[in-house]
């Protein structure tokens, strides 16, 4: 059956490929990017792979006036609330601005823009909202331990909603990634350097130096995509979906053992 799936954050990386994968197998897709340079390619890349059932809208979903537009908009089956924020940075001295930034875009703007259509979803009984969580909603790696706290709270809203929406047949999903090579976690690692200054921040410089190896050793982003296209297309979907296996293993080795941990 076709679906009507609206995408945030579909300017880039798992989200853009999520949606013209989507729209090539027939299904309406409203694929969402921040800027408008990013809404102009995209809309390029629909029209040269003549995909006219996929169609491409601004939306920064910090912005009300942008939320509201969409939600009055557009009547659907599934969304994809993609859209998300990483700045990495030693919690410790990381500028409360940039943490209250990734609060913002990651949970209340996720959470609000979700709000306008699970009212839709009620009143028809029916729907379904897959949720770009992390590894570190389950984890938190360290450096970007103020991410990973973001990425925590949506899960507990996703847990919640599970639970509140079932009596409405309104299915919740998360999708887990690793650390796959988008370019997100790099960007995330980039933006240290705007505030980091090793003459004045305690923490020290020589901390950062192993990022570069780490973000060498990313995943294919394909094998995540795999994933998501699954949930979202599937009648009844896993509530988490971590990809890829070895990390969900070190997930679940790392909460049990959170048990005996010592401070």
């Amino acid at each position: 059956m076709t679906k009507t799936i609206l995408i945030t954050g579909a300017g880039h990386g798992f989200a853009k490929t999520t949606a013209f994968i989507l729209a090539e197998k027939g299904h309406n897709v409203i694929a969402t990017a921040e800027i408008w340079p990013q809404v102009t390619e995209l809309k390029a890349e629909a029209k040269e792979k003549n995909l006219t059932n996929l169609i491409i809208e601004k939306l920064d979903v910090t912005k009300e006036r942008e939320r509201d537009f969409l939600i009055n908009k557009y009547d659907i089956d599934i969304l994809f609330s993609n859209a998300g924020l990483m700045d990495a940075g030693p919690i410790g001295e990381q500028p409360l601005d940039l943490i209250r930034s990734m609060f913002d875009i990651n949970v209340f703007s996720a959470l609000e823009f979700a709000q306008g259509f699970i009212k839709k979803m009620v009143a028809k009984k029916s729907g379904k909202i897959v949720f770009t969580s992390s590894m570190g909603g389950l984890l938190t790696v360290p450096y970007a331990s103020a991410y990973c706290a973001t990425k925590h709270a949506l899960e507990a809203i996703a847990e919640g909603l599970k639970t509140e929406l079932e009596p409405f047949n309104i299915k919740i999903a998360t999708v887990n990634p690793g650390a796959f090579d988008t370019g997100f976690n790099d960007r995330g690692m980039d933006s240290i350097k705007h505030w980091y200054d090793p003459k004045t921040n305690f923490t020290s410089e020589q901390i950062f130096a192993g990022f570069e190896e780490m973000l060498s050793q990313q995943f294919d982003p394909q094998m995540m995509v795999d994933v998501i296209v699954d949930v979202i297309l599937s009648d009844n979907p896993n509530f988490r979906n971590v990809c890829p296996q070895p990390v969900e293993d070190y997930i679940k080795q790392l909460q049990a053992d959170a048990w005996t941990l010592k401070s």
